[in-house]
């Protein structure tokens, strides 16, 4: 879901601080409103505006796009940390939080055969789960299927020859970046309210870079983006049911995620070509 970014020519090294940022601002939006929705729309909008900072230094003062993304990163650390202890203190965020609902599919008992085996894997999962899914398919079909995709993906390519057909590329870019913060911070909202249902500092624990590495991994396409994606999610759900059975053994494959992130950044990067123009600043002649 986070191709559009890279695939303009910008690197958003601070996908972990967009999506710390989601996740506390959707909680305490969730507590200030009641609602979830509203929590929801305050954490993207958080996200947004990181992303709309980050593609400032990078777009318009052509600054070091890794050290933007890095800045990004420790600014929404230390925001979110002193707000947390700010507001909630050593209490933390309170019970009864309205949370995202999971998604009820109670047909899929009735399918002969197969219906109790697909009620357990896909019959209560979050909403923000299927969003996620439908989003992947949005993004395909709108990178490479579309005018707009094409003006994306050109501005990656080739961003002189794009502004020589008439292609705002500052346009585009801070559009992708601004977009790849909204998604971040959804979903960090994500992590805070429907998978933790509360927030702790650092709650996003890396899955921000763990993001990048999917990106790199999938060869810049939203679908092998989101194979990566599941594929990290195996190896953590496996830690949580291996607790039963052995501490250590659940300790390495929690570690699994952060060590194919190594791998597909330092093995894959090699074979997974990027946009020619990726991290490279633009300046209009």
């Amino acid at each position: 879901m986070r191709s559009p970014p890279g695939r303009s020519g910008v690197v958003n090294i601070g996908l972990e601080g967009m999506m710390l940022t989601g996740a506390f601002f959707a909680v305490w939006g969730s507590d200030v409103t009641g609602t979830w929705t509203l929590g929801l729309a305050i954490g993207i909008g958080a996200g947004a505006l990181l992303g709309l900072l980050h593609a400032f230094f990078s777009i318009s003062l052509r600054a070091d796009q890794i050290v933007s993304g890095f800045a990004i990163n420790f600014l929404a650390l230390g925001l979110t940390s002193y707000l947390f202890l700010k507001i909630y203190g050593a209490e933390g965020t309170p019970t009864g939080l309205s949370t995202i609902p999971d998604l009820s599919l109670g047909f899929l008992d009735s399918i002969p055969g197969i219906g109790n085996f697909l009620d357990d894997v896909l019959g209560q999962l979050n909403l923000m789960i299927w969003l996620g899914i439908v989003l992947v398919i949005v993004v395909w079909i709108v990178v490479f299927k579309t005018s707009m995709g094409l003006r994306i993906r050109s501005v990656g390519e080739h961003p002189r020859a794009a502004d020589t057909v008439g292609i705002n590329v500052y346009a585009i870019r801070y559009s992708a970046v601004t977009l790849s913060g909204m998604l971040a911070a959804a979903g960090g909202a994500y992590l805070s309210l429907a998978f933790a249902q509360t927030f702790d500092q650092n709650i996003t624990a890396g899955r921000g870079f763990i993001a990048l590495a999917a990106l790199i991994f999938g060869s810049w396409r939203p679908f092998g983006a989101a194979a990566a994606c599941l594929l990290f999610g195996f190896s953590s759900a496996l830690s949580d049911n291996l607790q039963t059975y052995s501490t250590s053994v659940s300790t390495l494959f929690e570690a699994l995620p952060y060590v194919l992130t190594l791998v597909a950044v330092a093995g894959v990067i090699g074979r997974s070509i990027p946009p020619a123009a990726v991290g490279r600043p633009y300046v209009k002649q």
